[in-house]
């Protein structure tokens, strides 16, 4: 198993302090795979509010009324984020989970169906909406995300990460909407 990478140099940027904290595991969750393992970037309170504050001065242009984020990892910085735009949080939710009168979409998963829920009143008609995940990677999650903002009849401004695993291609799943991400990964 491998360890973070060295963190002793001083960064030269936002990105490399970023990349600097993230601990990649060879064969995990299984063998071919090598994990983006965020928790020591999460630890220290310097790169966690590098991340927030990067991703929301993307995002600011947008003028977004209304931040959503997928459980569970889009709970991480989600609020966070939410809160240095000045926006609020939306919760989607996996089925069963809310108690109010919900709204849901399944999605395709590379073996098998999720679903997602929002509550039907989560979102104002016509709202500006900056949908944020930790990673992303096929796009399944955050194309789900887009569907439920727009039957909501609210406006999906742009889509944010904090990773994207650009061989997995998932940005064109979420054309026509804009997509970025902190950090890009090409394999």
């Amino acid at each position: 198993m491998t360890t973070a990478r060295d963190i002793s140099a001083p960064a030269t940027s936002v990105q490399d302090a970023l990349r600097q904290r993230i601990r990649e595991i060879p064969d995990f969750p299984q063998e071919g795979v090598s994990f983006k393992d965020i928790t020591p970037l999460m630890a220290d309170p310097h790169t966690l509010s590098l991340a927030v504050r990067a991703l929301a001065d993307h995002a600011r242009p947008l003028s977004a009324q209304r931040v959503i984020g997928a459980e569970a990892r889009g709970f991480l910085l989600g609020p966070a984020l939410a809160l240095e735009l000045g926006a609020g949080f939306v919760l989607a939710r996996k089925p069963d989970r809310l108690p109010h009168s919900t709204v849901g979409v399944e999605y395709k998963l590379e073996y098998g169906t999720a679903r997602l829920e929002l509550h039907r009143d989560a979102l104002p008609r016509g709202a500006r909406v900056l949908v944020h995940d930790d990673l992303l990677a096929t796009g399944g999650t955050a194309r789900a995300l887009c569907d439920l903002v727009e039957s909501l009849g609210a406006q999906v401004v742009g889509c944010g990460f904090l990773i994207e695993l650009a061989f997995l291609n998932g940005r064109a799943r979420l054309a026509p909407h804009e997509a970025h991400a902190l950090l890009s990964y090409d394999a």
